[in-house]
């Protein structure tokens, strides 16, 4: 049978408890005609094993026909089941809204009467003895009558909002977890508690601001909920108050977006007003948050569940198993083995020594952190990036045997090459400190034996074969070789003036002139001054 006839997207009704009752209608006569089908069935397969018992010699005649065994299997799911059991999940969601809705509009009453009750105490407070003596007893103003009606109160009331948002780092059976959570706490003006929150934050952001301006929205959400007009909101965290204030612009896109959600939510609001108050005037809030973390912290010991906890990564946003998050050595900053891969392998790549992917972190990564999500080739290329990083350009000197080109310093090598046999000061003779092969200190060329340095360069006036494949196609790419460490240089993108990645010399790509003051610089960019340029040079 066709299933899809349970659904009809033309003919449904607008009223969603019309909607159930139809699919429910549906689903009861798609179930009548699954059991008329099915018995059909069952008649069918007897009269095929009647007629083939039929056709049998007469002794298999007679014996009785028995009757076909139908194995049913209890785990099998058909499409009657679980839309059985999707019709009763939406009848529990439609149950649990509507005594949600029932919840808040008793609480928005008890809000309205409140606020009713407190403004005609300051209005008998307000009455002189004598005339209170007079008419005292006469004075009424029921609740939801003339100027204190429920709109009216909740016009002229004003509710405090205190927040807080926290994040913490927690030992979670025997792992350190960053949990994050936050409080909200809707006050009168006397600070007697009207509506309190207690919330773990989904993706347990790293980011304190980040916690504190979603404890924010929360609590503006809250008081929308509660149709709350005129509110003051207490903040105890300096720069958020000055976010939100407009006197500071947030750097972080991130926060930018948090902030300008915070901004439209405030529009909502007839009056909405910050004000930055001590820590101790928040304590109602900021232990809902603390609740929140530690109901996280405590959870899965009290279930029993081995379930482990999960956390967002800030960059890709998935959700990834806490064991799966890596904590960067210094700073703490926390994020997923697969973008942690990615960011070290792009700054590899652009040998580079990786650093903190945080914007304006400037702890670099250490090797063996990285082992748990790099492979053995990366690691071996970032522990080369960082020998790199290490050396002094000027102290740099590689291996000249081709098979191993090991990157050394040159005080390495000359303690390393100490106790070489008839080696003299003069003598020229080192050895490399992974290979063990001889090369030439001055020439930088595998050792020549019995003749001096100009007598081998007079000897070998060519360079070698790879040496003149390199220079070929640097000058097909028009790859530029800084003229301090001899590195070569692509120009990418961007004007000439070059500064080289690896000893910071300052040169024009074309020319190849070191440190080219301001008059060359400029002048470089208008064509009508390019002859001063060479002349310059």
């Amino acid at each position: 049978m066709s299933w899809g006839k349970l659904f009809k997207p033309h003919t449904l009704p607008m009223d969603l408890h019309s909607l159930l009752s139809d699919q429910h209608r549906q689903l009861a006569a798609a179930e009548a005609m699954e059991s008329n089908l099915d018995f059909a069935f069952r008649l069918q397969l007897q009269e095929a094993l009647a007629a083939s018992l039929a056709s049998q010699p007469s002794s298999s005649s007679a014996a009785a026909i028995e009757q076909p065994v139908v194995v049913v299997d209890d785990d099998d799911v058909n499409a009657t089941t679980l839309q059985r059991q999707e019709l009763a999940r939406l009848d529990r969601e439609m149950k649990d809204r509507e005594h949600s809705e029932a919840e808040t509009q008793k609480m928005r009453e008890e809000l309205c009467r409140r606020i009713h009750d407190e403004k005609v105490a300051r209005e008998i407070s307000a009455i002189p003895e004598k005339d209170w003596e007079q008419w005292g007893d006469n004075f009424e103003k029921p609740f939801g009558e003339g100027s204190s009606s429920s709109l009216g109160s909740r016009e002229e009331g004003v509710v405090r909002v205190y927040f807080k948002g926290l994040v913490s780092e927690e030992n979670v059976r025997g792992q350190n977890v960053v949990l994050s959570g936050i409080g909200v706490a809707i006050c009168d003006l006397s600070d007697n508690l009207i509506f309190e929150v207690s919330k773990s934050l989904v993706g347990n952001d790293t980011s304190k601001v980040a916690a504190e301006i979603k404890a924010l929205i929360e609590a503006f959400n809250a008081a929308i909920a509660l149709d709350l007009k005129r509110v003051v909101y207490c903040c105890d965290y300096y720069p958020l108050f000055q976010f939100v204030s407009g006197k500071w612009p947030a750097k972080q896109w991130k926060i930018a977006m948090l902030v300008d959600q915070v901004d439209l939510l405030q529009r909502k609001f007839s009056y909405c007003n910050p004000r930055l108050v001590a820590r101790h005037n928040v304590k109602f809030a900021f232990k809902l948050a603390r609740d929140a973390i530690e109901s996280q912290s405590t959870r899965p010991a009290e279930s029993g569940s081995r379930r482990s906890l999960n956390e967002t990564c800030v960059i890709c946003l998935e959700e990834t198993d806490a064991s799966q998050i890596f904590s960067v050595d210094g700073c703490q900053h926390r994020y997923c083995f697969s973008c942690m891969k990615q960011h070290v392998e792009v700054k590899l790549l652009h040998g580079m020594v990786p650093k903190c992917p945080h914007e304006g972190c400037k702890y670099e990564l250490l090797v063996n952190s990285c082992q748990k999500f790099l492979t053995q080739k990366l690691t071996e290329t970032m522990q080369q990036r960082k020998l790199e990083a290490s050396i002094p350009v000027a102290e740099k000197i590689y291996c000249p045997y081709p098979r191993c080109s090991a990157l050394m310093s040159k005080t390495e090598v000359l303690e390393y090459s100490r106790n070489i046999i008839d080696q003299s000061e003069q003598s020229g003779v080192k050895k490399c400190l992974k290979c063990h092969g001889l090369f030439c200190f001055n020439c930088k060329v595998p050792w020549h034996s019995g003749m001096t340095c100009n007598t081998y360069k007079r000897m070998n006036p060519n360079p070698p074969a790879e040496d003149l494949k390199l220079k070929f196609l640097a000058s097909r790419s028009l790859w530029r070789q800084c003229l301090k460490c001899n590195h070569m240089i692509e120009l990418a993108e961007g004007c000439y003036h070059m500064t080289c990645r690896y000893c910071n010399n300052i040169f024009l790509v074309l020319t190849g002139y070191n440190n080219p003051s301001s008059k060359i610089f400029f002048s470089f960019f208008f064509p009508s001054n390019r002859v001063s340029i060479h002349n310059s040079l």
